[in-house]
């Protein structure tokens, strides 16, 4: 059983080594422990100071492409060198590393696809109130959308199974945690989360600029990531909404119709009808995003059995 750590950085050369020395070197049920350091087009030294501090594999990306697209690339260069258990993890240190075992274990014992570190973010004192709520507000959105108990939506301490880790897409390029958990309960995955704990923040956060900034990526990342998925849901909900809209038109200008003052209410009829027949176009719309939905699912399969194929003669 090997097991690979990834660590996505960027400009992480004074933390860097600090990370990889707290990493586990043995794990009760694992084999072979390696490490992985992809660093997104950093400006300093990363690259050099991890190979320095013993990682096994170290990415170097020409240029800056962001979280989400490095942490992509890790997970397929994992897959390339043999891993059966992927976690990801930051390279500033936020999370114990005395955790992995802990984090690992649902996997080892075969009860769950990914597991996720749960920081508590309810109750963690590293986040400014604004921060606990909004964290806790959106762990409940994507709760939601995805169909999952999620207690830490946003939290980058994860654990994948080779099988998982093959089917992950993230099609975004902000961040990875949001996409993954909806793609996860779309696709049935068993997902499960252990209480972690979190060390002193060395820095403020770069994903998190602003909260209006982090709202719209945020956001955008949901909708885009739940209609994706679960389209017909998404379209049938709009439709009713014009749909009903323009029932309650239509009896209302009946109810004056019939007492004798239809004259004076045309043009809520005519308003109606409008809304009707967009609610029916919403509803059209939302059926051939289903049918693209699974058509989109079958290349999904017809990719993954084709990267394991590859893998496996690898």
């Amino acid at each position: 059983m090997k097991l690979i750590i990834q660590i996505p950085c960027l400009n992480e050369a004074q933390n860097i080594a600090q990370t990889v020395q707290v990493l586990p070197r043995e794990i009760p049920g694992i084999d072979v422990i390696e490490y992985m350091v992809i660093d997104d087009g950093s400006t300093d030294n990363t690259s050099q100071v991890a190979q320095e501090s013993g990682v096994h594999h170290v990415i170097t990306l020409q240029h800056h492409v962001g979280l989400a697209s490095a942490f992509t690339i890790g997970l397929e260069s994992c897959l390339k060198h043999g891993a059966d258990i992927i976690v990801n993890t930051d390279a500033d240190n936020q999370y114990n590393a005395e955790d992995i075992p802990a984090l690992i274990d649902p996997i080892l014992t075969h009860s769950a696809d990914i597991v996720i570190g749960d920081r508590g973010v309810a109750s963690l004192s590293t986040f400014s109130p604004t921060k606990r709520v909004l964290q806790r507000f959106g762990s409940w959105i994507i709760g939601r959308a995805s169909g999952i108990n999620t207690p830490d939506a946003t939290s980058g301490f994860r654990a994948f199974t080779r099988t998982a880790a093959l089917r992950t897409l993230v099609m975004n390029e902000y961040s990875y945690t949001l996409e993954t958990l909806i793609q996860a309960g779309a696709r049935r995955m068993v997902v499960k989360y252990v209480p972690v704990r979190t060390n002193e923040q060395v820095r403020p956060s770069r994903l998190m600029r602003n909260i209006p900034d982090y709202l719209a990526n945020s956001s955008t990342i949901i909708l885009r990531a739940y209609t994706m998925y679960r389209p017909l849901r998404v379209f049938i909900g709009i439709s009713l909404v014009f749909l009903i809209a323009g029932l309650i038109g239509s009896g209302r200008f009946l109810y004056f119709y019939i007492i004798g003052q239809g004259a004076g209410h045309v043009q809520s009829l005519i308003l109606s009808a409008v809304l009707l027949i967009v609610g029916f176009q919403i509803f059209l719309i939302g059926l051939v995003a289903d049918l693209i939905g699974f058509n989109r699912q079958v290349l999904e399969e017809i990719l993954y059995r084709t990267r394991r194929q590859e893998l496996d003669k690898d």
